[in-house]
């Protein structure tokens, strides 16, 4: 018997057997750093799961600001994932090349901070489901229009100023999804104009931690990656990354073992890392 699976993620077998269904909405969410050297639209266009929507992190995201793919104010996701189809009480499946890279970001958008119910992430991805030799089609699907009502929850996002508090308190314990190398400074930023390094008193968990070959751990193999790390699963937890994405690693893991007192730091060392007024520390520690 295999060990215990986090109850949001969803098996390729499982995907297959439901594809085609009403209620079943799933998304392409793929999204590569350049030094990936993958294009996610490309990928999409050449062959993506059947009935698979592409969903662009880029786009469906706050252009106010010029920090990256940061989360979009509620009206305004509405009225966009409306139009691709997509409603609250869908089930959507989301995917990304890797497996465990992306998909999770658009999981805790959906899930966490806009309220649908019932949201997944495929393990495996779609580089598994190629590798498996299942279907793929290169025709865009046609969803008629429909309402997405969200259920806001903004305190699940923590914004610059607060952020700030967390740190000069050391109030939370703050869990960072960037590689080791990137946390402790010896190697550069893959975004330019940003200082190396961490955040004071925050704990490196690097996102690639999280799955073997694209498929998410198990709920023992998830708790003890997070101990291990120093983080304490009985107090709350801020995660963070380069940009917002990976962070969402450590929230889905944090998630599936039952902690819910956890946030995400949107701007992530994307904003902390580029601005001067912000103290930042090398090191492992």
């Amino acid at each position: 018997m295999t060990a215990e699976k986090s109850r949001f993620v969803v098996s390729a077998d499982w995907l297959q057997s439901e594809l085609g269904a009403k209620d079943l909405r799933i998304l392409d969410a793929s999204f590569y750093l350049p030094a990936q050297k993958r294009d996610a639209d490309a990928e999409y266009a050449s062959g993506h799961i059947p009935g698979a929507i592409r969903f662009d992190q880029d786009k469906i995201a706050d252009h106010s600001t010029d920090l990256p793919h940061m989360v979009p104010l509620p009206e305004f996701f509405a009225a966009e994932v409306g139009k691709l189809g997509i409603s609250e009480s869908d089930r959507i499946v989301v995917y990304d090349g890797p497996g465990v890279f992306a998909s999770p970001r658009v999981w805790w958008l959906f899930h966490v901070v806009m309220g649908a119910a019932n949201v997944f992430v495929l393990d495996g991805g779609l580089d598994g489901w190629k590798a498996e030799g299942r279907p793929l089609e290169t025709t865009l699907p046609a969803y008629a229009p429909v309402t997405f009502k969200p259920n806001f929850n903004a305190a699940r996002v923590v914004p610059f100023d607060e952020m700030l508090g967390i740190v000069d308190k050391g109030s939370l314990q703050i869990a960072d999804a960037r590689s080791a190398g990137r946390f402790a400074a010896t190697e550069p930023e893959p975004r330019e104009g940003m200082r190396s390094g961490h955040m004071p008193g925050a704990k490196s968990l690097p996102s690639g931690s999280f799955a073997v070959n694209g498929k998410f751990k198990s709920l023992p193999e998830l708790r003890e990656t997070i101990e291990k790390a120093g983080i304490d699963l009985e107090k709350p937890v801020v995660t963070t990354c380069g940009s917002g994405i990976t962070a969402a690693i450590i929230t889905l893991a944090l998630e599936s073992l039952g902690h819910g007192a956890n946030r995400l730091y949107d701007g992530s060392w994307s904003e902390w890392g580029s601005r001067p007024d912000t103290r930042i520390v090398t090191g492992k520690d």
